[in-house]
């Protein structure tokens, strides 16, 4: 049997894959909002950077921590997470926030794009979510040798990673994505031979490729 390459396409490279990061990050805040909330909202760990070089005070306030990475980064630069939901995505996500901080002033510290509008849907329910722009992503471009070869396997950990690759390669019936979530395979070239991860982290999408990497 052949190995299939498993292609990594989030910006830090891990063993057993090949590096084709295809997002860059600017910071676009030089302030956080802090003054109106008492409770922040992180759904990456690069927002939970972006606020830390903006301004370490955020460390002061409770933090709901969306996905087991952006916890783990939180409590690693001294922050305190006070609720990791079940839910990581979309309408149920938000029914949780919804059902157990509407009394609390909510700051959700964010990308520019996203791929669920929460201040809407909680917006339904009577629930204002404060929210601030901190950082955007931008596509890096690459050169057509760098496409991954046939039968790759490649993993996409945001929409941000699909558009930026389509934007460099053509999609090739051989390859196997590996999604981090389901907001994420929607995204996908509906060609596009798919694997949801089994949990929303990087690790567990090398896992699901790796069952998956021989021809």
């Amino acid at each position: 049997m052949t190995k299939r390459p498993i292609y990594l396409l989030s910006p830090t490279p891990k063993k057993g894959t090949v590096a084709l990061p295809m997002i860059g990050f600017r910071t676009v805040a030089g302030r956080l909002d802090l003054e109106k909330c008492d409770t922040l909202m992180f759904t990456s760990k690069q927002a939970v950077k972006v606020a830390d070089k903006i301004d370490k005070g955020w460390r002061e306030y409770p933090s709901i921590a969306i996905g087991p990475a952006t916890r783990k980064q939180i409590e690693q630069l001294g922050g305190n997470v006070i609720y990791h939901p079940n839910s990581f995505y979309g309408e149920v996500l938000s029914q949780e926030i919804a059902d157990r901080f509407s009394e609390r002033k909510v700051l959700y510290l964010r990308p520019q794009e996203i791929s669920f509008d929460a201040q809407a849907y909680l917006a339904q329910r009577g629930i204002t979510l404060q929210q601030q722009v901190i950082y955007e992503t931008h596509c890096k471009q690459y050169d057509p040798s760098a496409r991954p070869v046939e039968g790759a396997i490649i993993i996409f950990t945001s929409p941000s990673t699909i558009r930026c690759f389509l934007r460099n390669f053509a999609w090739d019936e051989s390859y196997t994505a590996i999604v981090i979530g389901e907001s994420t395979k929607v995204h996908l070239p509906k060609e596009a031979a798919c694997v949801v991860a089994d949990e929303p982290m990087i690790a567990s999408c090398i896992k699901k490729a790796q069952s998956l990497g021989h021809l």
